[in-house]
């Protein structure tokens, strides 16, 4: 089995020139200054937007190269973009998704699963994101567990969570 580790949120500054609305070079720079031993890398990623007390995610992607030559790459930055002009609210950050590191190839195979499985989740916290891949919405849920709706759960659904092995 291979174990993925998350690490994060890391800020990503804005430009100042432009009214703090877009990532310029500069900004990139200066995040691999701060994160660089997160540049080689390879798993998935998460960028959203900290706003408030809470994360939404805009795009999720994945990295088989490494973190640093995928994540700022002028097509992703385009999409980053489209997911900041939604709302003016709103820090940018990145949420990285690590494959344990060792010799050889990497997984892609199961990079590219976990991949499709922060993009549901992705889905179901905001359904605006930006990701046009695996995003066809589920039509169910279970209350208390995953896209259950709001109000009042079940007594047994702590049970329920703990006895499948779903940890929030």
């Amino acid at each position: 089995m291979i174990i993925f580790r998350v690490v994060g949120p890391f800020k990503v500054r804005r430009s100042h020139e432009s009214g703090g609305r877009i990532i310029a070079d500069e900004n990139v720079r200066e995040f691999w200054q701060s994160y660089g031993k997160y540049a080689d890398y390879r798993g998935c990623y998460v960028f959203g937007r900290r706003a408030g007390k809470g994360f939404t995610p805009g795009y999720v992607g994945k990295a088989t190269k490494g973190l640093k030559q995928e994540i700022f790459t002028p097509d992703k930055l385009n999409k980053y973009q489209k997911f900041l002009i939604q709302r003016k609210k709103g820090a940018p950050i990145f949420f990285f998704v690590l494959a344990p590191v060792r010799k050889g190839k990497a997984n892609l195979k199961q990079i590219m699963k976990v991949e499709k499985y922060l993009v549901n989740l992705g889905v179901t916290a905001n359904p605006k994101l930006v990701n046009q891949h695996y995003t066809k919405p589920e039509r169910w849920g279970i209350r208390g567990l995953i896209r259950g709706g709001q109000g009042k759960v079940a007594r047994g659904i702590g049970d329920f969570r703990q006895m499948m092995g779903v940890t929030f």
